[in-house]
């Protein structure tokens, strides 16, 4: 089922679903559905988003203007108990001239039974760079409250975040920041018991990080946690991980051993998912010499060692992945004479073999940044894409 939902920008802002069917080449399936609804934005252009899962229902909160002449950014939460097939109509949380909401530096949702808890990152003393934001939840998104920092200080950059919430409620977040000014990165980690009220003492996970790459958060089922990021040097994906629900951490190695060298921003984190304790799965990028390109990786022993990197797509970059025991499905945007495309394969024997990759966007539009969630109806893939002169759109495809 394909839910494209195109944001005008006009008065009441109205949203338009076209349904269409996707064809999997691999298995020779028809993915389709008689379902689909009309989220309801009143936006007139999404500029980032985020999503997650918690006991079959998905959590959404898109950003975005409600006209474009707005000066403030509209955060705005909604929900799906089907899959992404039906959504709510959507709550407003804040409204924010000073709120940074582009991808690859996205607003951030996460939520455990009633709690939910959003952060972001708003604009400081400097322009596009600043302290975070957050606001929680104790009704399911029903009302909103401002929370406090999880940062040291609440004037710094703190920028790229991602959060999680483990199976016990406890909200888990990083974020790069550089509050002793030491003129570079370092991945930063903080902690809620109380559904975001309150965050413990921030503690610094890596000195010296890449200043412009996402980070990816991921929860075991007994509760490890797992933060993929970029490293400096090399210039390749780290991860880091915790057993005692964040209070001590370990460098666990590089999640694709690249030995990529590089002084500049790639401006791309990477996909990170875990099936069980020992089961890992990934996607990373590499800008490495007759090398470059967009990766898939395995772990068996809970990343203490990784397959060799198995090449996806030729102009890829922005890039998840999601499993479901052997299935595992990557999704990522490539650039092409006619714009930039998102596409996604599926391994059904644990990432060993692969699809050829499928295009699950409209050809000749600016189509970026993809995501995908596991849900309990299967795969929801999502992503932001805009026509020439026209506002941008949130796509949400499910991949059944």
């Amino acid at each position: 089922m394909y839910l494209f939902f195109c944001l005008r920008a006009l008065g009441i802002g109205i949203v338009s679903v076209f349904l269409t069917a996707c064809f999997n080449a691999q298995s020779g399936s028809l993915i389709h559905s008689t379902d689909y609804s009309k989220p309801t934005f009143d936006l007139s252009e999404v500029t980032s988003f985020d999503v997650t899962g918690n006991n079959g229902k998905i959590h959404a909160l898109v950003a975005g203007k409600f006209t474009k002449k707005d000066s403030r950014v509209a955060v705005r939460y909604l929900s799906s108990d089907d899959g992404g097939a039906h959504w709510t109509t959507a709550i407003n949380v804040v409204n924010d001239a000073n709120l940074i909401a582009v991808r690859g530096n996205d607003i951030q949702i996460a939520g455990a039974g009633t709690n939910l808890v959003a952060i972001w990152q708003t604009t400081g003393e400097l322009p596009n760079m600043g302290p975070m934001v957050t606001y929680y939840s104790h009704d399911s998104g029903i009302t909103w409250h401002a929370g406090s920092n999880p940062a040291v200080d609440n004037n710094g950059d703190q920028s790229h975040i991602d959060m999680i919430v483990d199976a016990k409620g406890v909200f888990h977040v990083v974020w790069l920041a550089d509050p002793e000014e030491n003129g570079y990165q370092s991945l930063r980690y903080a902690r809620s018991l109380d559904g975001g009220e309150h965050w413990q003492a921030s503690l610094k996970l890596d000195d010296s990080t890449c200043s412009c790459c996402w980070n990816t958060l991921a929860v075991s089922p007994a509760g490890v946690l797992s933060v993929l990021y970029r490293d400096m040097k090399p210039r390749d994906m780290a991860l880091m991980q915790s057993s005692d629900q964040g209070v001590t951490w370990r460098h666990a190695g590089m999640v694709g051993d690249f030995k990529w060298q590089f002084d500049g921003c790639p401006h791309v984190g990477g996909g990170l998912a875990v099936v069980d304790e020992d089961t890992l799965y990934s996607t990373v990028w590499t800008g490495v010499e007759d090398r470059a390109g967009l990766y898939t990786l395995r772990s068996g022993n809970n990343g203490k060692r990784w397959s060799a990197p198995q090449a996806l797509g030729g102009l890829a970059s922005h890039s998840d992945i999601a499993a479901n025991k052997q299935r595992v499905v990557g999704v990522w945007d490539e650039r092409g004479p006619d714009g930039s495309s998102i596409f996604s394969a599926q391994s059904q024997d644990g990432g060993i073999s692969w699809s050829t990759p499928t295009r699950l966007s409209s050809a000749g539009i600016m189509a970026t940044h993809p995501r995908i969630t596991l849900t309990s109806h299967g795969f929801l893939a999502m992503w932001t894409e805009k026509q020439s002169k026209q506002p941008g759109q949130w796509v949400v495809k499910i991949l059944e």
